[in-house]
């Protein structure tokens, strides 16, 4: 930051660590041995598509990018009640690495084309014998992740004893979001 920058009060928003991904196979260990909560196999980008051929183009490189890998997971692609689009990936749940891989690759592929700004988080769902389930997201802005747990039994009610449970666990392990105001409800997230 320059020095007028610093006079005018402007500040650089932080940038993401996209790396921070592959610490998550490591807090999956710690989720299922101090929770009981394991991978599904599941993850997801969350999005807000771009109108224009070049986003178009570019998501589809990324989708087939993934699709022709060795070890091609399942994708596919859906969208939210709220405008955003959810490139989902589907893998063995003893594959959390690979999982994590595929989800960088989906955010470095958007950031690289100039569409970072567009994108909101990445999700990696957990559940525990019992079936409750609980999202470990990453938010791109931030940089940070966050727990979020549907409460059991349908509606928009959150497990905020879990959510906590979570942060206590991994504060060690991954960057937490410390802010609360910031562990934003993703209702209808795909996989929880």
């Amino acid at each position: 930051m320059g020095f007028l920058d610093s006079i005018l009060g402007r500040t650089r928003p932080k940038q993401a660590n996209l790396d921070a991904l592959f610490l998550v196979p490591s807090a999956a260990v710690t989720l299922q041995t101090s929770l009981g909560l394991a991978p599904t196999g599941d993850g997801s980008v969350c999005y807000r598509a771009a109108a224009g051929a070049g986003f178009g183009q570019t998501q589809d490189d990324i989708l087939e990018l993934l699709r022709q890998a060795a070890d091609a997971p399942e994708v596919e692609v859906s969208a939210d009640g709220f405008g955003f689009t959810w490139l989902q990936v589907h893998r063995d749940p003893s594959e959390t690495s690979g999982l994590c891989t595929d989800l960088h690759a989906v955010n470095t592929g958007l950031e690289a084309e100039g569409f970072g700004p567009a994108l909101l988080c990445s999700l990696i769902p957990f559940a525990d014998a019992t079936g409750r389930r609980v999202g470990l997201v990453y938010l791109y802005k931030q940089g940070t992740f966050y727990a979020f747990a549907p409460a059991p039994g349908g509606g928009q009610r959150r497990d905020n004893l879990l959510e906590i449970q979570v942060r206590d666990a991994l504060a060690a392990e991954l960057p937490v979001e410390p802010e609360l105001s910031r562990w934003l409800a993703i209702w209808g997230a795909p996989g929880l």
